[in-house]
């Protein structure tokens, strides 16, 4: 008879505390304290006709992979409604590539081609965060690629 193995293997208390630090939000040293959104000043207004100048779509991820010498950027092909894209994202810090890969993330289409360490970025995902990725963008339920968001 073989020993029994438990279901949910211990984790050793150093890494449950540095899990713990990563997911779980500094206390506020005083009530003044503000968050990011909040020191964040706002852009200035822009008219109706410039938001319409942006091409939104849903896209598919279909292949992720770090750009070489680049820490913090992920090269993604995208399905854009039959079409592929290939984006330059500074998420490789929050998202290794594998996890990317079948995500469907908003694509802003009409940004102008940008070579970004020897990579031409067709385009820009959307996500939250300023200096730090906190999450993408994305939609409630499933959008076929290339839809286009308003």
């Amino acid at each position: 008879m073989t020993e029994p193995k438990p279901v949910f293997p211990r984790i050793e208390p150093e890494r449950q505390a540095a899990l713990i630090d990563k997911w779980t939000p500094a206390p506020a040293a005083t009530p003044a304290q503000t968050t990011p959104a909040e020191a964040t000043p706002a852009p200035s207004e822009i008219a109706y006709d410039d938001f319409q100048k942006l091409d939104l779509r849903v896209a598919k991820v279909t292949a992720a992979e770090r750009v070489p010498k680049a820490d913090k950027l992920l090269k993604l092909t995208l399905d854009v409604g039959g079409d592929q894209r290939t984006v330059v994202s500074g998420i490789a810090p929050a998202y290794a590539p594998e996890q990317m890969v079948g995500k469907t993330v908003i694509y802003l289409a009409n940004l102008a081609p940008r070579k970004i360490r020897g990579v031409l970025s067709q385009g820009m995902i959307l996500a939250a965060g300023g200096d730090e990725v906190l999450a993408l963008s994305g939609l409630d339920r499933d959008v076929p690629p290339g839809t286009p968001i308003r």
